[in-house]
């Protein structure tokens, strides 16, 4: 079959060769001044991820100074400023149920240095909480590592004449609406570790959220409300001190640094509590779009400092599982986790405008 006529290859002619061969030498001559400066501008991949690090990086941690987050970010980072020579701007951005600093990250540059540190709210239950939010943090970040596990602990101040869960779930079925259960914000694991407890013992507590972890747990100590669901390494120097009163945590299994204090589900049977379990903790996640040399340099890095012995000690004297997942194990986490909120959210009527 014959290529139509403008398909035809078109073969030079001898004397058209012969104009332009001259010109050949003269043409690269010009344009190497402007070839010479492109090439500068577009560096291997290998030689961007050797420079990654030039300058400080950012972590904009979803909680207040002081909180939980924070003392894991300040345990990995010296870490990896040990390891990896890195140096740090630890931003705390508290406040609107943890919406605010994943807000800012998504809107930073992509270019590897402005990381965001989120507990769980954001991560795994505001996607569900809030009719609306402006970022989405599936699509607007790419996940780096799950940095830790965090149980929660039911405690009641001691004012509150109850010593079991028992006591405390007759109690409130008694006096509905009358006791109080305080937490960092809306959307926090605190807060759902709340809301789930009401949904499945049936019971009626009111939700007092507050804009900081320290902020609530000062009020708690304080008397200003009654119970807590709170990060358990936060809580239990206070009730080793006997200014508060511990009845559960919400894992499944009892922790290590708390062993003597059952879990929500062990109360189990006419409770309606068989089967809880709610636990916190934060990640890592880039914006969208960030060079995925830099992402498999901070990845190798902080997963790196993270499975480092010393730092697994420290969180665990903390109460803190260290994770240090992959990037791919972190962002599969990440979905099955928001799947796994979303109707447990739905079922407690729990949202937020």
């Amino acid at each position: 079959m014959r290529l139509p006529r403008h398909f035809a290859p078109q073969t030079p002619s001898a004397s058209t060769a012969a104009r332009t061969a001259p010109l050949l030498p003269l043409l690269s001559l010009l344009l190497s001044p402007l070839l010479s400066p492109l090439l500068v501008m577009a560096p291997s991949s290998d030689l961007l991820a050797q420079a990654y690090p030039a300058r400080p990086v950012k972590i904009v941690i979803s909680s207040s100074a002081g909180g939980s987050p924070d003392l894991q970010a300040r345990i990995f980072t010296n870490r990896m400023t040990e390891i990896g020579g890195y140096s740090w701007i630890i931003e705390n951005v508290p406040g609107g149920g943890g919406n605010i600093a994943p807000e800012r990250v998504a809107r930073s540059p992509a270019d590897g240095y402005t990381i965001l540190m989120a507990s769980a709210g954001p991560l795994y239950f505001n996607a569900s909480l809030y009719k609306k939010l402006s970022y989405d943090i599936i699509k607007d970040f790419e996940p780096l590592t799950q940095v830790s596990f965090t149980p929660n602990m039911l405690a009641l101040h001691p004012s509150v004449p109850l010593k079991s869960v028992r006591e405390l779930i007759a109690y409130a079925k008694a006096n509905p609406g009358k006791l109080r259960f305080g937490s960092p914000g809306s959307g926090s694991s605190q807060h759902l570790s709340g809301e789930l407890f009401k949904s499945m013992a049936g019971v009626d507590l009111q939700h007092i959220p507050y804009k900081s972890s320290a902020q609530m747990t000062t009020e708690l100590v304080s008397g200003q409300f009654e119970i807590s669901f709170q990060n358990a390494p936060l809580i239990l120097p206070f009730v080793k001190a006997g200014k508060l009163k511990a009845l559960a945590v919400t894992t499944k299994t009892r922790i290590p640094m708390a062993p003597d204090i059952p879990t929500l589900d062990e109360t189990g049977g006419d409770s309606g509590l068989k089967g809880y379990e709610v636990g916190g903790g934060s990640g890592l996640l880039a914006p969208r779009g960030t060079p995925p040399e830099v992402l498999r340099k901070f990845e190798t890095d902080v997963r790196a400092a993270l499975n480092t012995p010393s730092v697994r000690e420290q969180y665990a004297a903390n109460g803190l599982i260290a994770v240090g997942s992959s990037a791919q194990e972190f962002g599969a986490y990440l979905k099955s986790e928001i799947a796994r909120w979303a109707p447990v959210i739905r079922a407690t009527g729990a949202q937020v405008d």
